[in-house]
C-alpha cells in the first residue's frame, strides 16, 4: 500500500492509500463517522460506517481528538461534494498521539490568546494558506530576479553603524565592541553591484521601532536589489514589473488559498504596469484637496498613504521626496537640490509603503558631506566611501518589505498573521 500526501490522492483514485497526518475536524451521525484529516498539503474527508470496519477501528473515531496525530488508510473516491473532491473510504485508523484539550477551539478567541498561542495558531485553515501564499511570494521574488540575470548575494546581519538611521538601531555587544542588527542590505548591495552588475539580498532586517501600527514588526524580511548604471526611471520601472510579477503569480498559482481567505481579487488583478507616478509635490496636493492637517516638508504617514493611494486602482509610485527627510546616501535631484532621487511605492486598500528605493549618490565628495550632515562616525563608512572612488557609477536599488506585502495580497487587518512567529514591540514569544 502506497502512502501519500493529501494533494497527491487523485492519482490514487479507487485505491488503497495510507495518509500520515492530524485531525482537523470530526462529526458523526451514529452509524458513520466523518473525520477531516490534515497533512499540510490538504484536508480530506475519512468516512467510517459502522458496517465496514472492525469494532476497534469505529471506536478510535469515537476516541481520537481534535488535533491528535493519525495515521489513515483507506479507498480514495472522487466526490465533488469533498474538500479537494476527494474523499477516503476508511480501513483503518491508527492514533500516534491522543491530544487532549486542544486549547484553540472552534469558539471566537481573542487576538491575545492567539498570539500566546501562535505556535498551534499556525494550524488553522486560514493561517496555513497565508504563510502559502507568504511561501509563494518569497519563490516569485526570487525568479523574478533569477530570471533576469540578477546574482543573490547573502549580506551581513551584524553590521557596524546604521542604514537607515540611527534612532531604530538595534544594539548588542560584538567582543568588546558595539554592533548593530541590520536594518537593511543596501550598502553591502551596492558593493556587489559593482562587482557583478545585477544583484540582490534577501533576509531578515531589524528597526526597534516603538510602533504598535498594525503596518510594523521589529523582525521582517526585505528582498533588496540593486543594480548598476541605473537611475530613478529605470529604478522604477524595475519596481512596477517586480510588484506587478509577484501579485499575478499569487493569482495564477494560489486561487484555492484566496478562496479560504475570501479575498477579493478584482483589485489585485489591476496590478499591471504601468504603475501611476507622482511627485512628493503632488501628492501634498492630493492631501490638500482631501482636506488632510499635513506640514509639508513631513514624511507620510499611513493614513496620508491611504488618502493618497486611495486616488488610484493599482500601487502608486511618490518620488523625489524632500532630501531633509531621506537617508544619507540618496542622490540629489540636480534640477532641485531639496529633492532627493527616491521613490516609495504604496499599495492600495489602505496598505501603504510596500517598497522604498531610489538612486544612490556616486560621487565621492558630496557622499562624504552628506555623512558629515547626518552627523556620522565617518570610519564605519570607509569601505562605502571607497565605492566612490574605485569606479563610480550611477546606480539604484529599492528595498520590498514581504510582510506588508503580503498583508496586502491576502487583505489581512495586521502583519502579525503574515509571519509565522511575529515579533513585536510587546511580543518576543513563542
Amino acid at each position: 500500500m502506497d502512502t501519500t500526501y493529501i494533494n497527491e490522492v487523485s492519482k490514487y483514485s479507487g485505491k488503497e492509500v495510507r495518509i500520515r497526518g492530524w485531525l482537523y475536524n470530526k462529526r458523526s451521525s451514529g452509524k458513520l463517522w466523518f473525520l477531516l484529516v490534515r497533512d499540510g498539503t490538504g484536508i480530506i474527508q475519512c468516512v467510517a460506517s459502522k458496517a465496514d470496519v472492525d469494532e476497534s477501528t469505529f471506536n478510535a473515531c469515537e476516541e481520537i481528538t481534535q488535533e491528535s496525530s493519525v495515521i489513515v488508510t483507506g479507498k480514495i473516491s472522487e466526490d465533488k461534494r469533498a474538500p479537494g473532491g476527494y474523499e477516503m473510504q476508511l480501513g483503518t485508523v491508527e492514533i500516534v498521539q491522543l491530544a487532549k484539550d486542544y486549547p484553540i477551539t472552534p469558539k471566537e478567541h481573542g487576538t491575545a490568546f492567539l498570539m500566546d498561542h501562535r505556535h498551534l495558531w499556525i494550524r488553522s485553515s486560514r493561517q496555513v494558506a497565508i504563510l502559502k501564499i507568504r511561501h509563494e511570494i518569497i519563490k516569485s521574488c526570487r525568479d523574478f530576479f533569477d530570471n533576469r540575470g540578477f546574482t543573490l548575494v547573502d549580506t551581513p546581519v551584524f553590521t557596524p553603524a546604521a542604514c537607515e538611521g540611527t534612532t531604530t538601531l538595534f544594539e548588542t555587544e560584538y567582543f568588546g565592541r558595539k554592533a548593530y542588527l541590520t536594518q537593511s542590505g543596501q550598502l553591502y548591495s551596492e558593493a556587489t553591484a559593482a562587482a557583478m552588475g545585477k544583484v540582490y539580498c534577501f533576509g531578515p532586517t531589524f528597526r526597534a521601532e516603538k510602533s504598535k501600527t498594525r503596518r510594523h514588526l521589529t523582525e521582517f524580511w526585505m528582498v533588496e536589489p540593486e543594480v548598476a548604471y541605473a537611475d530613478l526611471d529605470d529604478n522604477m520601472k524595475l519596481a512596477e514589473e517586480f510588484v506587478s510579477y509577484v501579485v499575478q503569480r499569487v493569482l495564477e498559482e494560489k486561487k484555492e488559498e484566496l478562496k479560504v481567505l475570501e479575498r477579493d481579487t478584482a483589485p489585485l488583478e489591476r496590478v499591471i504596469p504601468p504603475f501611476p507616478r507622482i511627485s512628493y509635490d503632488e501628492a501634498v496636493e492630493i492631501l490638500k484637496k482631501n482636506n488632510v492637517d499635513f506640514e509639508y516638508g513631513d514624511d507620510f504617514g499611513g493614513g496620508d498613504e491611504t488618502v493618497i493611494s486611495d486616488n488610484f486602482d493599482r500601487p502608486v509610485m511618490v518620488h523625489r521626496y524632500p532630501a531633509a527627510i531621506k537617508a544619507f546616501y540618496m542622490k540629489l535631484d540636480e534640477k532641485d537640490p531639496t529633492k532627493a532621487l527616491g521613490v516609495d511605492v504604496l499599495a492600495p486598500e489602505g496598505y501603504g509603503e510596500i517598497i522604498g528605493g531610489g538612486q544612490r549618490e556616486e560621487n565621492y565628495e558630496l557622499l562624504l558631506s552628506r555623512i558629515k550632515e547626518h552627523n556620522l562616525p565617518e570610519e564605519v563608512f570607509d569601505w562605502y566611501l571607497d565605492l566612490r572612488k574605485y569606479g563610480s557609477v550611477p546606480h539604484s536599488g529599492f528595498g520590498m518589505g514581504i510582510e506588508r506585502t503580503v498583508a496586502w495580497i491576502c487583505k489581512l487587518p495586521h502583519v502579525r498573521e503574515t509571519i509565522p512567529f511575529p515579533r513585536m514591540m510587546h511580543r518576543l514569544t513563542p
